[in-house]
């Protein structure tokens, strides 16, 4: 049993959908396609389940994204692997007439479906009520007033279902046919095969105008919708037309009898606080607060909690060391992975409040007022507003963000917002960031205690990879003639209080993903590491080791422990791989070590710290004690310091603007369906950040 969860955008379908399925849900891609696809599985008695499958957010079944073709495609093609045996449609009741257009042609693709007057409460305040009763006579279908938000109305929906498909009685109803075929389309059908179903004619006719656009459809399906659209020299843009007025034409009456309409108070609540938080100047300064206001939280609020997580795995890898035997398989496990969970559990906290703060941003409804203040300065630089979903959407990953930019219906800005979001610092970035950064900046508050210096500098790293991705986007406007722009069509949400229900499924699932995707890399990597950091070829390393003793006899037993075991590290396998391409980053003030962390951290940006503290033995990854480690470290030839403040702000560069991962520019080819971008994104992007890293090195060194 499969449900669809259908409606516009900003109805609040994904209220609903965790209302309805909980934490038994999943996020995946539909099949053959790189759009999120969310589903989740609902309980309806008898032992029996039905499958929720949330679709992409649509208007009309005429679609203007990507996105939206995929809904539409799911739900004409019965041998879409996810074509639903029912329809849950949400409409958000403060604009219902808008919002059932599209109900309409769902009831006449016959789909049995119930009808969701979501957020009622909301109008309910402005004054406006609802007569069910009208409207489920009208539509043949049962209508719930709902609160995705709170749940109210949401038990008896699922009671619903449950009698309708999870019991023997009554089944399933039929809703009316809203509106059968227009006239006007008849030479179409008379060429199409022949039906007597309204709801088959009318899906005919949405296949036949949308036949280039169906992966779904059989190829001989295909040639014969083209024929006969051929034949009849139907204009299917006229049919539209057509079809939407008259469709209006019919609802109007029906909501003239079932929604009472009382007096409005003058002025909306929202657009109230519009004026203030869309101001051009007042709203830009409110929206860079709020961005300060995150950064500060990732170096404030979640110390605590890092440095608690690092005090456990500390103390798990002493304790470790002190009851294990002497050999290799205990130090795999203190010293390889154990330190490569807590590298990836230490950052939970940071990554928690980034996108606790996001979340809360859309939730609240003014993501959609910081697209809006952002789509002039956008269109400056050859995109716009939208394109600022996709680069805010980068802070968090570079991979979700540039599948966002699917809402972009200008292809050139759409290519450009694609090319320039890597730019974004996310969040594989952050841990990178925050070890530099408590290396080369002092911890110390300003402003009487009310900032933080570290939390300036992330801020003003976030501010930077913002301005070079704006810069990146002036160049692709000007080397591609720019073209003709794009207007911003965007529905402004009502303010509301944050559904913590959504935040903390959100935040759940996000950190989830960094867990076990992002985990099982730097868990693997940081054991590889320590093998290839723990054995050389031969005897070299222990002869490095009895070097040193010789070498230097009159130092410590602490600091000749230590040097023992740096040049050891030299001549393990890691080290050579290292010492292979220190030639060319040694003008970047980088050397080996840095070298090793460099190639890993390709895979996965936050690899570089577990790399580091594997190399350092530095345990579980704590701040403090790996930036200690790196300031100890001294060149073996000179005795200088290897990390001296050039060093870290030279590497803070190249991880600003180098390529983030394979995975993006994995998704980059998959999104453009070519190597061509990917591969100039790549070449771009580091020649970026070796020529920055050159320059700040050499000037400050």
């Amino acid at each position: 049993m499969r449900i669809a969860l259908v409606g516009n955008p900003n109805a609040g379908k994904s209220s609903v959908f965790n209302r309805l399925t909980g934490m038994q849900q999943k996020v995946g891609n539909f099949p053959g396609v790189t759009v999120d696809r969310k589903s989740g599985s609902m309980a309806l008695g008898d032992g029996t389940t039905a499958q929720i499958v949330d679709l992409p957010g649509l208007y009309s079944v005429y679609p203007h994204t990507p996105d939206q073709a995929v809904a539409l495609d799911v739900l004409l093609a019965p041998a879409h692997p996810d074509y639903p045996d029912a329809v849950v449609y949400v409409a958000d009741a403060q604009d219902l007439e808008r919002h059932l257009l599209l109900f309409t042609q769902i009831l006449d693709l016959g789909f049995p479906a119930w009808l969701c007057l979501n957020q009622a409460d909301l109008a309910g305040k402005e004054g406006t009520n609802f007569k069910l009763n009208v409207l489920e006579k009208a539509f043949g279908v049962p209508v719930f007033q709902t609160n995705g938000r709170s749940g109210e109305g949401l038990p008896a929906l699922k009671q619903s279902l449950r009698s309708a498909f999870g019991e023997a009685e009554p089944g399933p109803h039929a809703p009316k046919a809203f509106r059968p075929p227009a006239q006007e389309a008849a030479a179409l059908l008379s060429r199409l095969p022949r039906t007597d179903s309204p709801d088959a004619a009318y899906r005919l006719l949405l296949q036949a105008r949308h036949r280039k656009r169906l992966p779904k459809l059989l190829e001989e399906q295909r040639l014969v919708l083209d024929r006969a659209v051929q034949d009849s020299g139907l204009d299917p843009l006229d049919l539209q037309v057509q079809e939407t007025m008259a469709r209006y034409d019919k609802l109007g009456p029906i909501l003239a009898r079932a929604v009472q309409q009382r007096g409005r108070e003058a002025r909306n609540r929202s657009t109230q606080f519009d004026r203030i938080m869309t101001h051009p100047v007042i709203g830009t300064g409110i929206f860079f607060l709020v961005l300060l206001l995150i950064f500060q939280a990732l170096f404030a609020w979640a110390a605590i909690p890092m440095d608690a997580i690092d005090g456990v795995f500390a103390r798990l890898r002493e304790g470790l060391h002190a009851v294990l035997p002497q050999g290799w398989a205990s130090n795999l496990l203190a010293d390889g992975l154990v330190p490569g969970i807590g590298g990836v559990l230490i950052f939970i906290p940071q990554i928690t409040l980034l996108f606790l703060l996001i979340g809360l941003m859309e939730e609240t409804g003014y993501m959609a007022r910081a697209v809006y203040l952002s789509d002039n300065l956008m269109r400056r630089f050859g995109l716009n507003g939208r394109s600022f979903v996709s680069l805010i959407s980068g802070v968090a990953c570079a991979v979700p963000a540039i599948m966002s930019a699917r809402s972009i219906h200008n292809t050139r800005e759409r290519l450009a917002t694609i090319f320039v979001t890597p730019f974004m610092p996310c969040s594989a970035r952050l841990p990178v960031y925050v070890v530099l950064i408590a290396f080369a900046v002092p911890e110390r508050s300003v402003l009487g205690g009310l900032l933080n210096l570290q939390g300036l500098m992330l801020f003003g790293l976030y501010m930077l990879g913002t301005m070079v991705a704006l810069a990146s986007a002036w160049l692709v406007k000007r080397f591609t003639g720019g073209g003709n722009g794009s207007f911003l069509l965007l529905e402004l949400p009502d303010y509301r209080m944050p559904d913590w229900r959504n935040v903390g499924l959100t935040v759940w699932e996000k950190v989830r993903v960094f867990v076990v995707d992002a985990g099982k890399i730097i868990v693997v990597i940081s054991m590889v590491l320590w093998a290839l950091s723990s054995y050389g070829p031969g005897t070299a390393m222990a002869d490095a080791r009895a070097e040193v003793v010789l070498e230097h006899p009159e130092w410590s037993a602490e600091t000749l422990a230590y040097q023992q075991e740096a040049r050891a590290l030299r001549e393990s396998w890691a080290g050579r791989m290292g010492r292979a391409i220190e030639p060319a980053i040694a003008p970047l003030g980088f050397d080996w070590k840095i070298g090793i962390a460099l190639i890993t951290s390709f895979a996965a940006r936050e690899v570089f710290v577990g790399t580091m503290a594997t190399i350092y033995g530095a345990g579980s990854e704590d701040v403090s004690r790996l930036s200690e480690a790196m300031a100890r470290d001294s060149h073996p030839e000179t005795g200088q310091p290897v990390y001296t403040t050039a060093t870290a702000v030279s590497l803070l560069l190249f991880y600003a603007f180098a390529m983030q991962c394979m995975s993006t520019l994995a998704i980059v080819r998959r999104e453009t369906g070519s190597w061509r971008i990917p591969m100039v994104q790549l070449v771009y992007m580091t020649g970026l950040a070796y020529l920055s890293s050159l320059m700040a090195y050499q000037l400050m060194a």
